[in-house]
């Protein structure tokens, strides 16, 4: 069973923001991106979506973010999926274009995929790696099209 854990940073809500994914124990292998205008809920879909999408096998995926966490855990998607993608109060389910992916990613693979919260700047190594590289993935250069991601080596923010 891998543990990958995942973050989003974003300067400013809305401003620039990045995304990044580790799988523990050491921090390889890492992905990261980022966007020019986008917000901390994006970012953090977005890092859940390509940490699916990069790994296959059994997951445990952890994020300090609730908004990811509870959507699959407490199955907010099944009453989105019933309702056409929209919420309980028959508006449309927000960041849709990233949830369907990522949804359908879990559905595919449910039986292998577990989230898991972490509270964020709490100390967990893990989680301060995956953030540092969010954030540093917010700083740009970003690509005028939606950027592919950008596969990192353990680094110094590890140590930091």
């Amino acid at each position: 069973m891998i543990r990958v854990y995942t973050d989003g940073a974003c300067r400013g809500n809305p401003g620039p923001g990045g995304w990044a994914w580790a799988v523990a124990p050491d921090g390889t292998p890492a992905a990261s991106g980022g966007e020019a205008h986008t917000t901390n809920q994006r970012m953090e879909i977005k890092a859940a979506l390509e940490a699916l999408r990069a790994l296959p096998g059994t997951l445990v995926v952890v994020s300090d973010s609730t908004y990811v966490v509870n959507c699959i855990r407490q199955r907010w998607y099944a009453t989105w999926l019933k309702n056409g993608w929209r919420n309980s109060q028959k508006k449309p389910v927000a960041n849709v274009d990233l949830w369907e992916p990522l949804i359908q990613l879990y559905l595919s693979r449910r039986d292998e995929l577990e989230f898991e919260w972490v509270k964020g700047h709490s100390g967990n190594v893990m989680n301060d790696l995956v953030d540092a590289l969010a954030v540093s993935a917010s700083l740009g250069p970003f690509d005028a099209t939606s950027p592919a991601p950008r596969t990192v080596a353990q680094s110094s923010l590890f140590d930091e």
